[in-house]
């Protein structure tokens, strides 16, 4: 097998995967995956140790999709537009795949690549939560890890009901979210934010 053909079958497992777990959850079995893909379970193994090993590059894909986002957002000249147009695409990834929440949960924090497209995410979101803080849109106490947290909160609300993850419900939680996140009557937080040692494991 060519380097070629080698790189191929990962791009095939990879994007196999990630439609399988998106419509199925992190239950489904390597020999779907492997079929969906066109090739052989062995082939899985030859590229991933283990399924957790696959279910980590998938997860750190979907982080790195909102990654993009954010930072093509963060120069917009209107800063709570651009938080809350970030938010809204969040949710969305979160709702269409049903492995999103269920990876976040799983994996280990010693998977590298999920660690770092942590760490990714948390800078821009940051980045853009400090951008609306300074144009008054959001409240002072809010953290960028606080918005990236909400975002699995929005999604919940409608998948722990069984929500068609191409309905609309999931936008009513959100735009509750956003008004909580506004400055105009806001109540100080009991709790402090969580740090990113706790973000990132």
């Amino acid at each position: 097998m060519t380097r070629a053909d080698a790189v191929r079958n990962r791009r095939l497992l990879v994007d196999a995967a990630a439609a399988e777990f998106a419509e199925n959850g992190t239950d489904v079995s390597i020999t779907r995956i492997a079929t969906r893909a066109g090739v052989g379970k062995g082939t899985v193994f030859r590229h991933f140790d283990t399924k957790e090993q696959l279910l980590a590059e998938v997860f750190s894909d979907r982080l790195e999709e909102l990654v993009a986002v954010g930072r093509g957002l963060t120069g917009a000249d209107d800063a709570g537009a651009a938080l809350f147009e970030f938010m809204r695409v969040g949710v969305e990834i979160h709702v269409r795949d049903r492995s999103f929440c269920q990876a976040a949960a799983e994996l280990s924090p010693s998977e590298a690549s999920v660690r770092a497209s942590r760490e990714r995410l948390a800078e821009v979101t940051d980045a853009l939560v400090a951008r609306a803080r300074e144009a008054g849109s959001v409240r002072e106490d809010v953290t960028g890890l606080d918005v990236v947290l909400l975002l699995s909160g929005a999604a919940q609300a409608v998948l722990s009901i069984g929500e068609n993850p191409r309905g609309p419900l999931w936008q009513r939680y959100l735009a509750l979210i956003v008004d909580g996140l506004r400055p105009e009557g806001a109540h100080p937080l009991p709790v402090p934010a969580p740090t990113l040692g706790e973000f990132t494991g």
